[in-house]
């Protein structure tokens, strides 16, 4: 059964053959896709509402721009299915209803910006009395309304990638998918562009945010999904995510041999330096942990409740490696084309 089917609750379409807003912005449901020996989404099953900024968060290599070009209809499924605003994934008139930034584009050097919006206007199917509007408010937007004149040549990476932006939204899309929106940018840029997909939550857009940058995603994103090798392994709001794990640093001196075995009692523990990482405890436990050790004669310098981070949580889910190993690991599926 459909997802807009299944939204309805058996109730028929609008007879007058008005806009589906009911059904999930995405559906999928073991979507795949292999190049030959080569798995590079496994099997996707999700759903996102309508005005909802997901972020869709993975390692390099685990599959998720191949998600995004399966999403946009830029490539077909192996198997699986999949909806994008109520319509089976492909479907042509619904493209007019999406923006997508691709990860890797390029434009025409000797076009200025103003010219690649005009053309993506037309390639859009936009109205042509609405395409200078649609071009200014663009450019607008993204911080591109000096530079509309100037050839893209003479524009630097960051600002590629801003009007790689501007193209996402011209027509006023109903879903935007963003592949890594922030690769290029300086921090300046990235904050613009938090700002921007904000806004686009405001109005009610809904949001697709591809990216490995887990400060990006915690800053913008109502819920996470996280792939790796071609599948999920973990979707939820980002206090879902967490886990409502807590996370205590100690500085602590004397009764050697005595540390480690009370705060084994609490907790996962990992020496760091002069200090003592506790995860997997409660902020409850702190008190306890604190008189268990003064009374096994340990100083307490310092410490540090706190909550488990995305980043924390991210690398949990990949297997507890460091953030360099993930990263090596994805190196070493530099044959998955994901």
């Amino acid at each position: 059964m459909t997802p807009d089917a299944v939204a309805r609750n058996g109730n028929d379409p609008d007879p007058a053959g008005g806009l589906d807003l009911v059904s999930p912005a995405l559906h999928t449901i073991e979507l795949a896709k292999r190049y030959r020996h080569v798995t590079a989404l496994a099997g996707l099953t999700m759903s996102v509402p309508r005005g909802e900024v997901f972020g869709f968060l993975g390692p390099n290599g685990a599959g998720k721009t191949t998600a995004v070009k399966l999403l946009v209809g830029l490539t077909r499924p192996t198997a699986g299915e999949g909806w994008v605003l109520g319509e089976p994934i492909g479907d042509r008139a619904t493209r007019r209803r999406i923006g997508y930034l691709p990860e890797l584009f390029r434009y025409q050097d000797w076009m200025s910006a103003r010219e690649v919006l005009r053309l993506h206007c037309r390639l859009a199917g936009i109205d042509r009395q609405q395409w200078e509007a649609e071009v200014a408010h663009a450019l607008d937007t993204v911080g591109l309304a000096e530079r509309a004149a100037d050839r893209v040549g003479t524009f630097s990476k960051g600002m590629q990638q801003r009007l790689g932006l501007a193209v996402a939204l011209l027509g006023r899309p109903e879903l935007v998918f963003l592949d890594e929106p922030t690769s290029a940018l300086d921090p300046v840029g990235r904050h613009d562009v938090r700002i921007i997909v904000r806004e686009l939550k405001l109005r009610g857009t809904t949001v697709f945010l591809n990216s490995h940058l887990l400060s990006e995603v915690e800053q913008v994103c109502d819920r996470v999904a996280v792939i790796d090798r071609g599948r999920v392994i973990a979707l939820g709001t980002l206090d879902e995510l967490r886990g409502g794990v807590k996370i205590v640093r100690l500085r602590v001196a004397g009764a050697a041999g005595m540390v480690e075995p009370v705060l084994a009692r609490f907790g996962q523990i990992e020496p760091d330096g002069d200090w003592y990482v506790v995860r997997g405890t409660s902020g409850e436990a702190v008190p306890e942990m604190v008189d268990a050790l003064v009374g096994a004669g340990v100083r307490i310098y310092a410490i540090e409740p706190s909550s488990q981070t995305l980043e924390d949580r991210f690398l949990q889910l990949l297997g507890g490696q460091s953030e360099g190993t993930a990263i090596d690991r994805a190196r070493d599926r530099a044959l998955d084309p994901a």
